[in-house]
């Protein structure tokens, strides 16, 4: 069992210049928990983008789950755009090219939980 005090997460500011994955800023992240052997290599944070912050295009290499906790946010796949907003549960599966963040007009916050292996795609 792991169990993690949210107040001893230190939160990280991310922008384009010092994460890959982050296409406009301001987003930042509090890690919850990271991607152990104890975990069974499933990771955790709490994700905040602020008005127009989001995500690239990016793809995991295992599923990933985002459970919107503030705010109004875009989820989006190659195909279509999806309006996520708090109590919303999104399942993105495996190898599913995507980004996400907030709205133009708007922060959003979620908690995503995720195994190891994320990439930006071209």
């Amino acid at each position: 069992m792991v169990i993690v005090e949210s107040s001893t997460v230190e939160v990280a500011h991310m922008s384009p210049e010092n994460d890959p994955i982050v296409k406009s800023a301001p987003v930042s992240g509090r890690r919850l928990f990271h991607m152990t052997a104890e975990t069974g290599g499933w990771g955790a944070a709490l994700t905040s983008f602020g008005i127009g912050g989001r995500l690239d295009w990016h793809v995991h290499d295992s599923e990933q789950i985002l459970f919107i906790t503030e705010g109004r946010g875009i989820v989006a796949t190659k195909e279509k755009e999806y309006v996520v907003t708090p109590g919303c549960l999104v399942y993105i599966p495996a190898g599913e090219v995507h980004w996400h963040g907030a709205c133009p007009d708007s922060a959003m916050s979620h908690l995503n939980l995720q195994k190891a292996g994320i990439r930006r795609a071209e």
